[in-house]
């Protein structure tokens, strides 16, 4: 008998991966499980947001959010360990959002094949000026919640990701920020059963923490309303 595919998918809950979640739905595979990987005091590794608004947007998707609390000297001890759950709970693949970073994508196809998943890559190698547009095509719509002062200042922060974000964006930074340069958060976007309504945070500059290289983020991170 022919397994059914069921995916789970890594969730920043950033404009990527929600990306993703909808070029890998178009091609028909069942993505049920949303993993997003936290600090032990609670919020994203990624893009350091609060558990309930993660929560509320995979809920808003009609999907089942996993996290996964995880301190870096552990990462990939509790991911493979993460992996291993979810094969064991019937799922065959992992979808990322990684777009061209080889070097992660080489850290993380073992991963999954040890685990038994396949590793499902649906932005790769898309040019990046090509995802951008693709995210404003497919209607998702994002907010910056973060921005490294190397590339960006205050000004870039708290605001939507369209367009007019990335025509101002100064030379040289990457359209998607795949650097690092900046991060973002959905709260609309086509299978959502309604926006997030959200209120502004405050903006906040904070000191990077290793493995990031030394330099001061600011995050406006918002609330549900």
């Amino acid at each position: 008998m022919t397994e059914v595919p069921r995916a789970a998918i890594s969730w920043s809950a950033g404009k990527d991966a929600c990306l993703a979640w909808l070029l890998v739905r178009e091609q028909g595979l069942d993505v049920t499980t949303f993993v997003t990987m936290l600090d032990p005091d609670g919020p994203s590794k990624s893009h350091a947001l609060p558990r309930a608004l993660v929560e509320a947007q995979v809920r808003a998707l009609g999907g089942r959010w996993h996290p996964v609390e995880v301190a870096m000297n552990d990462y990939a001890a509790v991911f493979a360990a993460m992996l291993d759950g979810l094969r064991a709970a019937g799922h065959t693949h992992m979808v990322f959002g990684d777009i061209d970073l080889q070097a992660h994508r080489d850290w993380l196809e073992p991963m999954c094949r040890r685990a038994g998943l396949g590793a499902v890559f649906p932005l790769w190698l898309m040019p990046r000026g090509e995802v951008a547009s693709s995210i404003i095509a497919h209607g998702i719509r994002a907010r910056v919640v973060c921005v490294d002062t190397r590339w960006l200042d205050d000004r870039f922060c708290g605001v939507e990701y369209d367009e007019a974000f990335i025509a101002r964006l100064p030379a040289g930074v990457c359209p998607c920020g795949e650097g690092g340069e900046f991060h973002t958060f959905v709260w609309d976007a086509p299978g959502f059963d309604g926006q997030l309504a959200l209120a502004p945070g405050t903006k906040r500059r904070v000191p990077s923490s290793p493995p990031l290289s030394p330099t001061t983020l600011i995050f406006e991170t918002p609330s549900l309303r």
